[in-house]
Order: C-alpha cells, then structure tokens, then sequence
C-alpha cells in the first residue's frame, strides 16, 4: 500500500509541474515575447549567481565535514615511511587546483550575470592577444613544471628496490580470481623460484620448485602481518586477469599483472593498536561499527588495516579483502615461530618431494635450534630434573655402517660445541647405540667408535679431551622396538649427557 501511494504522488508531482510550465508559457505569451526574454534572462542569470553561492557554501561544508574520513587529513595520516611524500603530492596538487576551480566558477556564473542578455548588447571578440595567450600558456606551464619536478623526485624515493644485502622482509602477493596468496620467505630471507607448468590445484598452488631450496623454507599465511619499522619488499603477480595489490592506510598501490611480476618497497610506521588510538581521538570514530547494533563495538576498536583488490577483476571483487596486521618487531618475531613451511608441513616425504628420505639444511637447522634450548635447560643449575640431562642427538649422521660423521652432522655438533665454549666447567659423556640388526660384538665395536668419532669432532676445535667422556652400548639400550624401520632407526642414535 505504501509503495502505491509513493507511485501515485511521484505522477502527481510530474502532473502539476507540466501544469506550471504550461501556465508560464502563457504569461511570457501575454507580456510579449522581447520582455519574456529579458525577465528570463535576469531570473536565470539571478539563478546561476544564488546556485554558485549555495554551491561553494556546500563545497566548503563538505570538505570541513568529511575530512576526518579522507585519506591524508584528520586521523588518516600515512602510516608508512613513504606516505607523507603521497600526501604531500596531493595536497599540492589539490592546492593549484582548487585555486583554480574557484576562480573559473565565479568566473562563470559571474559573467553569466553579468552579460546576461539585453537588447542590443553584442558580443565582443577577441581573436587574437599575445599578452592573454602569454598568461594562459605560461602560468599553466609553471605550474605544470613544479607539479612533474616534485612528483618525479617523489616517485624516485618511493619506487627505488631494495640494495643488495640490504635487510628487508620479502613477501610474494599472488592474486588470482578470487584470492590472494601471501607467502612469506623463511629464514633464509629468500623467496625460492616457481614455474607455471608445476600447479597442481590443492598441492601446489603457486608452482613452486622444490628443487630449489630457497623455496623450502617458505610459508604462506591467511593475513598480511607486518613489524613495525621494517622495510618490507612485496612482489606482485597476478595468475589469470588483472588485480591490484592496495593497501590505502600504508598508500601503497600497484597492479598485479599476470606474467609480469611488480613489486612495492614500503616502511610501516603504526602500528594496528597505534592507529586504532589516534582514531579514537575523534568523534566520527567513536559511534558503533554496527548501524543497526548500538552495542556493538566503536569504530576505532574495529578498525584493522586491510588489503584489497582495487580492480574490477569480477564477481567476486569483493572477496580479496585480506586483513593486514602490523605489530612491534618482538610481536612478529614471535608470530614467526608460529608458522610451518608449506613444503615441510605438505610435500616433505611425499611423492612430490625430491628429497624424499634425505635430511635437509632446512630440517637439520630446525632440529639444531631444538637442540640448543633442550641443552640450555639441560645446563641451567636450577634444573634437577634428571632426564632434561640426557640428551638425544637425532641429528647426528655416519656413513652406512661405519664410525666416520657426514657433513650433515656439522648443525647438531656446532650446538654441542658453542655450549662447551660458552661454559668453560661443562663436562659432557657421549655414548653410542645402535640397532639389534648384525653381531653384537661388532655393534659394540661401531657404537664406541662413533662416540669416540664425536669427542674426535669436538677435540680438534679446541676442547680439551677431559671434558668429554665415551662410551659405547651397542644394542643394550633400545629406545624404541626394533620389529620395525622406525623403531631401529631411533635406536641408532648418540646421546649426551651432562655431568
């Protein structure tokens, strides 16, 4: 019923105003046709000059009202490095230009009152003055030179790449239709190399070759998370259309473009908890983030940095909205150790792994760090927990049947070998095992020569022989069940003590 009487007064709206029209056609009839045209052209040119003073009033309450939710005024300052050169660019811009918006509108609607229409008035033309064309090409020109100077020193400064050696955070952007995909380079601060040929939807999405082992020990995560004052270097690629990778807060802003991989070089400088507290000085940001929830959290509480798509790239545009986290450098170190390679948690041992049952630098890293804490704890006087003293060396590797250490047990024995420089009254015993696979006798024999391989290791880096003793117990002292692969290979193994 409603919407029928809202249909009904808008073609009652239409009818009495084709009547009013109809009724002035007759009145400018009855006064004549020359006095129509003067009284037309005051109330028009009177027109004009009221709407060019309603308008600017307008244009001016507009500015002051929605400056606190513009980009670069207010609470929206740049939250990056390299922003404020943005901002300044703009500014200057706006600064020319609104100078001369208003200059040509009052112009405009002035002249349009002031030459409005009389009889006998003629129009005056000027074909040709050098002095006009002088003013109207020079001053444009010089601005126009300020304006290229200023945006190209600035566009020097914010696009420059990263030095080489010089430490920045690398992070990969993927956009495809409808997602981004934002991997993150591991330890090793190197993002490995990928193909097109390699995807495999659900197991390797970007292509990544896990040949090369810089890709190893790279991770992807569900939301952009950044520290606080550390440069961070973006590559941006997009997989089928084109994307774009923005990020408004931090004014960073460049296409995803497929086959040609971009990149953006920024310093965050707030971080999410920091913005949220300038935000919530002002007043726009404290009503509810809910229209229709009057208790539901304000504005500067919801507030999270965002990353979005700014391309129409489809249906569902919508969707690549990432949330962006900054956080102190300490918080992100922390939420570092949180995340797991994709090729570790994913491809390792698989069928897609060439590595498949050969330890990596990666893995042997990893279990080094391990390593160094469990004997951190073991060492700590305060700890008399007995069994935190024996220590289980799964890292530590010989050749095929033999006492002679391989290359990849160098991680484990720099760990053994920085605490006993570090602690000049640690004293350690290494003892050998092995499985029950062969002759006893000869297991004995091998487990004390590979314990005595380590003290071997440890001696000729300059740590005296009384520091350390060996022992050997062959198969006397399983860890595990030898019915199985598994099980014989934890029982082959070299412990530390500490005494």
């Amino acid at each position: 019923m409603t919407s029928l009487i809202v249909l009904l007064s808008v073609i009652l709206l239409f009818v009495v105003l084709i009547q009013i029209a109809k009724i002035y056609e007759i009145a400018e009839e009855l006064k004549g046709e020359e006095a129509s045209e003067i009284g037309s052209a005051d109330s028009n040119s009177l027109g004009l000059l009221i709407f060019c003073v309603i308008f600017f009033a307008c244009f001016i309450w507009g500015c002051l009202y929605y400056a606190n939710y513009m980009l670069g005024y207010g609470p929206l300052k740049s939250a990056s490095a390299h922003g404020g050169s943005i901002d300044s660019m703009f500014n200057l811009t706006a600064f020319f230009t609104i100078i001369v918006f208003v200059i040509c509108h009052i112009a405009l609607f002035w002249f349009a009152y002031q030459f409005r229409y009389r009889p006998g008035r003629k129009t005056l033309f000027i074909p040709h003055n050098d002095k006009l064309e002088l003013i109207w090409t020079g001053i444009p020109a010089f601005v126009m030179v300020i304006l290229v100077v200023k945006g190209l020193i600035a566009w020097n400064e914010i696009m420059a790449d990263t030095k080489s050696g010089e430490e920045a955070i690398n992070i990969e952007a993927t956009a495809w239709q409808f997602a981004w995909n934002l991997r993150y380079s591991g330890p090793d601060g190197q993002l490995g190399v990928k193909d097109f040929r390699l995807i495999k939807p659900g197991s390797n999405e970007l292509g990544q070759d896990w040949n090369d082992e810089r890709n190893l020990d790279d991770f992807n995560s569900d939301e952009l998370v950044l520290p606080k004052g550390k440069k961070v270097r973006v590559s941006i690629i997009a997989r089928d259309v084109l994307h774009n990778f923005y990020l408004p807060h931090f004014r960073v802003k460049m296409d995803a473009v497929p086959g040609i991989p971009t990149y953006f070089v920024f310093t965050p400088t707030k971080t999410t908890e920091e913005f949220r507290q300038e935000l919530k000085k002002y007043k726009e940001y404290s009503t509810p983030s809910d229209p229709s929830d009057p208790n539901s959290p304000p504005k500067w509480k919801a507030f999270n940095y965002e990353l979005a798509c700014a391309e129409l790239c489809g249906k569902g545009h919508y969707s690549m909205r990432r949330l962006v986290r900054v956080v102190s450098p300490e918080e992100y170190e922390k939420w570092l150790t949180t995340q797991k390679s994709y090729y570790l948690t994913s491809i390792r041992n698989t069928d897609d792994d060439p590595f498949k049952g050969k330890p990596l630098g990666v893995e042997l890293k990893s279990e080094a760090e391990k390593l160094r804490t469990s004997l951190k704890k073991a060492i700590d006087p305060k700890n008399t927990n007995v069994a935190d003293k024996t220590l289980n060396l799964n890292n530590i590797y010989f050749e095929t049947g033999s006492a002679t250490l391989s290359k990849e047990s160098e991680y484990a024995l720099k760990v053994i070998l920085d605490a006993l420089n570090e602690n000049s009254n640690l004293k350690l015993e290494v003892s050998g095992h092995t499985d029950n696979v062969g002759d006893p006798a000869s297991n004995l024999l091998l487990s004390q020569q590979r314990a005595a391989s380590v003290k071997s290791f440890l001696s000729s880096n300059g740590i005296e022989g009384s520091r350390i003793n060996t022992s050997g117990y062959g198969m006397s002292k399983p860890i595990d069940s030898n019915d199985s692969e598994e099980g014989r290979a934890k029982n082959r193994r070299i412990e530390v003590k500490v005494l």
